[in-house]
């Protein structure tokens, strides 16, 4: 081929027109065919964009590979241009990924021109890397999504002006414009899947260091306090001057429940043998666990320095056993300062169990229901002024019973009902003997 100046060029290669490909009959051949390939490749799924361009001729990546270095320059200019995030120095990891996303987005479009077999997992992961990527930046998906828009405007306009120059057909252009933005849809789809798995297992991370953080907190003997400032630092978990420990009923089904919507700040253990919380004391405003905790059945301990966050859990718990067990009379949600003097009163079973035992042993030779009637009334008395009108009142019954009962309990107790030392112990006892009742 000769010039107007009379120079040689090389003889231009010529690429077959799509539109040649045509049926012999009166009624043209659909384009493009639909081919006839597995629905994956090497375990990844085909998407639109990878049928269109394979279903084009394969003369055609020969005709554009020559332009793929200067498309994705083009790609990267415009980006830069509309997303101010990226308009930056390319030096270092951050420049090398932009620039490897676009040059193997070119590259895989080139790839499957006419070719159905063309590998599909590396793209794939890559684009839910950058996903990832920027989710690790602490950025949205916006100005990823943004840039893939973009790239998808400015290949469309340098293919359609190369195709101008080769010649190809308007049918050509409508399907390589309907594969780039396919293309972009499938991209941009996988970088929202790995957006979202970064969010999840940051979210992961993030609830198995609360827990370790409950856990220091929690922990007897105290764990370092530089290791529990050090972890609420990276949860982002302010510590609280005084802290407040709820302890909750184990249930069977507790793992399968989904979790109570409670402040950000309140740390939380679900799925322990022994569920708890633990809380700013303000966090926890009258009828806000009621509300928040449908289906739990929780015990609050009392208000502590954060130092002493484990004792109030022992507290907490301790009311929950003894409301477990009906010693305490509780609703959904039991205060531990509520039952002070019960809690006080059964800190330890076995010793209050042998003052029982010591202190009412006069009453052993009764049956149960004179041990039952006698115990009332000496109560009575020890609570009261002492006269029978008032004990009678006190206990529904006629004062000439309570006279006769009387009595009997001075024959039984002889002189300890006169000595104040004594008579602190019975009631104590009686008091201890009547919680403990089934």
């Amino acid at each position: 081929m000769v010039t107007d100046a009379g120079t040689a060029r090389p003889a231009r290669r010529p690429v077959p027109r799509p539109d040649a490909r045509r049926d012999t009959g009166s009624h043209p051949r659909r384009y493009p065919p639909e081919p006839r390939r597995p629905e994956t490749v090497l375990g990844a799924p085909i998407g639109r964009a990878s049928r269109l361009w394979a279903s084009l001729p394969r003369e055609l990546a020969r005709a554009f590979r020559p332009h793929a270095d200067a498309l994705a320059g083009e790609i990267l200019r415009e980006v830069q241009l509309a997303v101010p995030e990226y308009a930056r120095p390319l030096e270092g990891p951050f420049g090398k990924m932009i620039m490897r996303g676009i040059q193997q987005a070119v590259r895989h479009c080139l790839d499957n021109l006419g070719n159905p077999s063309a590998p599909q997992e590396g793209w794939m992961s890559l684009f839910r890397h950058l996903g990832k990527v920027e989710f690790s930046e602490g950025r949205s998906l916006n100005q990823l999504q943004t840039a893939y828009r973009v790239g998808g405007r400015v290949a469309w306009r340098y293919i359609a002006g190369v195709s101008q120059t080769l010649g190809l057909s308007t049918e050509f252009l409508c399907v390589g414009a309907e594969a780039i933005f396919s293309y972009v849809d499938e991209i941009s789809a996988l970088s929202v899947q790995g957006y979202a798995a970064a969010q999840a297992r940051a979210a992961g991370t993030r609830v198995r260091q609360r827990r370790q953080l409950l856990e220091l907190a929690l922990a007897d003997p105290p764990a370092s306090p530089k290791a529990i400032a050090a972890l609420a630092v990276t949860t982002g978990w302010r510590i609280p001057d005084r802290i407040v420990a709820v302890a909750l009923e184990p249930r069977d089904d507790q793992h399968q429940l989904e979790p109570p919507e409670l402040d950000s700040e309140i740390l939380m253990d679900l799925e322990g043998k022994q569920p708890c919380l633990l809380a700013e004391e303000s966090l926890l405003p009258a009828g806000y666990l009621e509300a928040a905790l449908r289906g739990w059945r929780a015990a609050i301990g009392p208000a502590v320095p954060f130092t002493d966050a484990a004792v109030s859990l022992h507290w907490a718990r301790r009311t929950m056993e003894l409301a477990s067990r009906s010693v305490i009379e509780a609703g959904p949600v039991v205060r531990a300062t509520d039952h002070l003097a019960e809690l006080w009163l059964l800190s330890d079973e076995f010793l209050i169990r042998e003052l029982i035992r010591r202190c009412l042993a006069p009453l052993a030779d009764r049956t149960e229901k004179q041990r039952e009637r006698l115990g009332r009334t000496l109560l009575a008395w020890l609570q009261s002024s002492g006269t029978a009108p008032d004990m009678a009142e006190r206990l529904g019954v006629h004062p000439q019973t309570v006279r006769y009962r009387m009595r009997q309990l001075e024959e039984l107790f002889g002189d300890r009902l006169n000595d104040p030392e004594s008579r602190s112990n019975l009631e104590i006892a009686l008091r201890a003997q009547r919680l403990l009742a089934p």
